[in-house]
């Protein structure tokens, strides 16, 4: 009988660890957020004992700052997922400013997967050696995010860099075991404290988070894109990386390099070029590349109804001129014409202030709300405003979901569609950016005439209620848009 090979521990124990590496996962989420979630359910009943106003708001303030030191603690140590979670929910309009001053630190910043791992991954998914595909490679990479990382590099026989797209090793698993996680809270949230359909959105961030796997799909998607906006525009509003077809595989994702800086670096670089960050000039050049990013979605979601669904300021980069580089199509939508159009529609009534629209439209999307408030349509176009527009409604500066005066309080959301939470997503996202730059400004007034263009050319606008709107076409229709 031939001898048994030796034991080989350091595999027995890499192999027990990947096992129960999701169980461990799900435990450390659900102590931290139980944790987190009583915090908030404690403190509620301590401080309704205080009548003091400016008391409460002081009280509110410090249970903010450890919910959010405790917020950012689960998602820098987890990593993955809940760098997303992160970027979602540390907006300035939907979190408190505790929340948003630890939480937006974490943008982009998941730990990169070691240089031997990388080298690996490519060869194996290139079948060559990285020195027989490239002049250089950069050992350390650009950023890191939570599905992949990037790396600059020259291919050889090439005089432009190009960036490589690596994907982590096994990171799908985890980020489909955090999803599920998430999930339950959600049903359980909507249950108790926040009456709207979280599950519907959770699931769909399940099935778009699912295709980010693809890089394939993902340079299929940067490429319609391009194609779109291009062809569309006298010139593209944003800039959309060109793709090396033949040097993508489902991990690897090759394309050329874009020079800019971090929208997030905004502020530093236009104050080190000896620019008033609050003066004219730099207003001027805020105001041009949010109107880029605008219009770019608005051809996208009401136009095309393919669009890129993630636009957080890590994707976001600004050229020479202002020029607006959109990165990352990992994450993309491509919504039914009969949900384009009923947005197009909601568009309409939000731009125009228009409540009895707006409930229309939302029966429309599939929205179902239930009310016992009185004044049951303009707490709907409040909602409607809050939830689909970039400008919050009169009197709201940050969105308090477990607040009693809130809308969502107010009217229920039994029923939300799946396919449009990255509609939703997007103008958050859109939200945030213009909060940042310090703009305050209306996403459905600059896409009205997108919208009726839509609408009209369905057969749902009539030509004569188009041109009594023709006059309120914003000036970037104008200058961007072949007519």
């Amino acid at each position: 009988m031939p001898p048994l090979p030796p034991l080989d521990f350091k595999e027995i124990q890499d192999k027990l660890s990947s096992r129960f590496r999701p169980l461990q996962r799900s435990f450390q989420f659900w102590v931290r957020v139980a944790d987190i979630y009583t915090g908030y359910k404690v403190f509620q009943l301590r401080v309704s004992i205080v009548k003091d106003v400016e008391k409460q708001e002081a009280m509110w303030e410090r249970q903010h700052e450890v919910a959010a030191d405790k917020i950012y603690a689960m998602c820098s140590d987890l990593g993955g997922f809940f760098l997303k979670v992160a970027q979602i929910i540390g907006k300035p309009d939907l979190a408190p400013a505790a929340w948003v001053r630890r939480l937006v630190t974490l943008c982009d910043r998941a730990p990169a997967t070691p240089f031997d791992t990388v080298r690996l991954v490519m060869e194996s998914e290139l079948g060559q050696s990285l020195s027989e595909t490239f002049e250089r490679f950069d050992v350390d990479p650009i950023g890191s995010a939570s599905i992949a990382q990037v790396h600059r590099a020259r291919l050889r026989g090439e005089k432009i860099d190009v960036v490589v797209k690596v994907q982590h090793p096994g990171i799908e698993d985890l980020m489909m075991t955090d999803i599920r996680n998430l999930q339950a809270f959600a049903l359980y949230m909507q249950k108790t404290d926040i009456k709207f359909d979280l599950f519907s959105i959770t699931k769909e961030m399940e099935k778009q988070i699912g295709y980010e796997f693809d890089f394939a799909r993902e340079a299929d998607a940067m490429e319609r894109i391009r194609h779109f906006l291009y062809k569309n525009n006298k010139k593209s509003p944003v800039v959309v990386p060109r793709v090396l077809q033949d040097k993508v595989t489902r991990k690897v994702l090759m394309m050329e390099y874009i020079d800019g800086i971090p929208i997030l670096n905004l502020g530093d670089e236009i104050a080190k070029r000896g620019i008033n960050p609050g003066g004219k000039i730099a207003a001027a050049a805020k105001q041009n590349i949010l109107k880029s990013l605008t219009l770019a979605y608005g051809q996208m979601i009401l136009r095309s109804g393919f669009f890129h669904a993630d636009p957080h300021p890590g994707n976001i980069l600004i050229c020479k001129g202002s020029e607006v580089a959109l990165l990352d199509y990992g994450q993309v939508k491509d919504l039914p014409d009969k949900l384009r159009l009923a947005y197009a529609n909601l568009v309409l009534a939000i731009a125009d202030n228009d409540p009895i629209r707006a409930s229309e439209s939302y029966r429309e999307l599939g929205i179902d709300t239930i009310s016992t408030c009185e004044n049951e349509q303009q707490e709907m176009f409040k909602l409607a405003q809050t939830m689909f527009d970039t400008k919050l409604p009169p009197g709201v500066t940050m969105l308090q979901p477990f607040s009693e005066e809130s809308s969502i309080k107010k009217v229920a959301v039994q029923a939300f569609p799946e396919e449009l939470f990255s509609v939703l997503r997007t103008v958050h996202l859109l939200r945030g950016l213009s909060v940042g730059l310090g703009i305050n400004y209306s996403c459905s007034e600059q896409w009205r005439p997108i919208a009726e263009e839509a609408l009209y050319l369905a057969g749902r606008l009539k030509d004569k209620d188009r041109k009594t709107k023709v006059h309120r076409r914003s000036f970037f229709r104008r200058l961007y848009c072949k007519e």
